[in-house]
């Protein structure tokens, strides 16, 4: 089979996949044939696995053209680029730091930007140049700009771009400034995940221009917010549906472990209790995200074990206080709990989570966001 036929394959095979679960409308149908995926799509990647945030192993077109392909033209998503470009070759590095996003990722958001002629985007991590091909041919690349912080992503995205014949506004920067010198925009997007919305990206709109961006708390959890910019300079929306995405590089958060939190070993100054609230019920998304928005500076790690047991450690970021809370095999009914601080983590963590959990456990799309004037971010259930 010539490449050719493979990519034809492949694309009819996706878009079939896309247009069954909804995300790819009729009006991307034109963009989707035209800005074909692979001409984007770096020679060695790491296919997406099943939950949508672990990798699997290296996929190299030269070694294994079959199963490149066959990643290329799956729903999934595809990391390109470890630990910021310090890991290189077909080894997995530590932290996914570029990717190709999920295809019905991709089209649920440009559908949810709902763009229209004339319209000006302003388009946050241009990664491996296809969101920003799709956007070029739908609205002409006059109308786009596309913002990339890593220089040799860029420089890949870029040469991608110009031989599919588009040539966006590209600006390698940190995308958290957005780009004054083409603004105002109509629309905005981001291939990213904040846990604030910067200013620049308000204020650079028009009034009524909407922002698609995956957004999550410190706590954890992310669903894709649809913002619409209001008179006042604030910008308020729902958002969609869950996502998965790297942080914006400027507000990624670097956190001590445990053990930065005890002044001696632990249990330390720690006072014990019990719980029958289990701490596997906090690591649904949904439930993180709603905990996050209720608990603000608080974010959890986990310490797993040999036999299956773990503890999960909640900390602030202000590095004050901690909490742990033991899990165990064997449908326990009740579990330890100690806690160190002036806050009480585990005591505001369980009334978020039961706060959510008595009024039926919402998902994202019943959440509503909004961003005031003076930069505040509020998140309340509809």
């Amino acid at each position: 089979m010539t490449a050719r036929q493979r990519a034809e394959a492949g694309r009819d095979r996706l878009a079939s996949a896309l247009i069954a679960n909804g995300s790819l409308q009729p009006d991307w149908f034109a963009a989707y044939h035209a800005v074909p995926r692979h001409l984007f799509v770096p020679d060695t990647v790491w296919p997406g696995m099943a939950d949508g945030v672990r990798q699997g192993h290296a996929v190299s077109r030269r070694e294994d053209a079959d199963a490149w392909w066959r990643a290329v033209y799956a729903d999934v998503p595809l990391t390109t680029q470890w630990d910021d470009g310090a890991s290189t070759g077909n080894t997995r590095g530590t932290m996914p730091s570029s990717s190709s996003s999920m295809p019905t990722m991709v089209f649920s958001m440009l559908a949810a930007l709902e763009v229209a002629p004339g319209h000006r985007v302003l388009e946050i991590g241009t990664g491996t140049g296809w969101n920003a091909a799709l956007l070029s041919h739908r609205l002409g690349s006059a109308n786009l700009t596309t913002v990339e912080v890593d220089a040799s992503t860029a420089a890949d995205a870029h040469r991608r771009l110009a031989r599919a014949g588009y040539a966006p506004t590209a600006v390698v920067g940190d995308g958290a400034a957005g780009h004054q010198p083409t603004a105002p925009f109509d629309r905005v997007i981001a291939t990213c995940s904040v846990r604030r919305v910067p200013r620049a990206w308000i204020e650079q709109c028009r009034p009524g221009a909407v922002i698609v961006a995956p957004w999550g708390p410190e706590y954890g959890g992310e669903a894709v917010v649809k913002l619409t910019v209001e008179q006042d300079g604030g910008a308020r929306g729902r958002f969609v549906h869950s996502s998965a995405f790297m942080r914006l590089r400027a507000q990624r958060a670097t956190r001590p472990n445990s053990r930065a939190y005890l002044s001696e070993p632990w249990p330390a100054d720690g006072v014990r209790s019990t719980t029958t609230l289990s701490p596997d019920e906090l690591g649904d998304w949904a439930a993180m995200f709603a905990i996050g928005s209720r608990v603000p500076g608080v974010f959890p790690l986990t310490e797993r074990y040999g036999d299956g047991s773990y503890t999960l450690w909640l900390h602030d970021t202000a590095v004050t206080s901690w909490a742990t809370a033991d899990w165990e095999p064997g449908g326990r009914e009740e579990f330890e709990v100690v806690q160190s601080g002036p806050r009480r983590l585990w005591d505001e963590v369980e009334a978020a989570w039961r706060w959510w959990n008595e009024r039926g456990r919402p998902g994202f799309e019943r959440f509503v966001l909004r961003v005031s004037p003076d930069g505040a971010h509020t998140v309340q259930l509809d």
